[in-house]
């Protein structure tokens, strides 16, 4: 039987930054195609937990150790990323310290969630909008 086509799988997360008061969040902008900013995050690699991938990713983009606090989501529109079918598993996160851009972002930034005025690549504005709620009510996303 031949296998069968199916998307590729991403992890991001969304992280917290514990030691500021308001504790903003961390994106990037991405250095290589689709432009624009994001939520850190990239590809599992075969043979890896989407975990242990997620907290690469993190360590890889943003210079930091992060502890993963929760399952946000997973994202699975086709249409989410022009590059292709790609489902994307989605935490929250902790951290602290001076996070670094490096590997695919160009560079960081420190937000707000309630008030980023940045071009968003992907779904990420969605994304983060339910988050934003999350943040406020404690309520996690309805699946659709």
């Amino acid at each position: 039987m031949p296998r069968p086509v199916t998307p590729q799988i991403a992890v991001d997360a969304i992280i917290e930054m514990t030691d500021r008061e308001d504790r903003p969040i961390v994106l990037i902008e991405r250095k290589n195609p689709p432009y624009g900013w994001a939520i850190p995050g990239g590809f599992v690699d075969v043979g890896e937990t989407v975990e242990h991938a997620c907290r690469r990713e993190m360590l890889e983009e943003t210079s930091l150790q992060v502890a993963l606090t929760a399952l946000f989501g997973v994202y699975s529109d086709p249409a989410r990323d022009r590059r292709g079918h790609t489902v994307s598993v989605i935490y929250t996160a902790t951290a602290s310290g001076e996070p670094q851009a490096a590997d695919d972002a160009a560079t960081l930034a420190l937000f707000d969630p309630a008030n980023i005025e940045v071009e968003l690549a992907f779904d990420h504005a969605d994304i983060l909008r339910d988050y934003l709620h999350y943040r406020r009510t404690g309520e996690l996303p309805k699946p659709l």
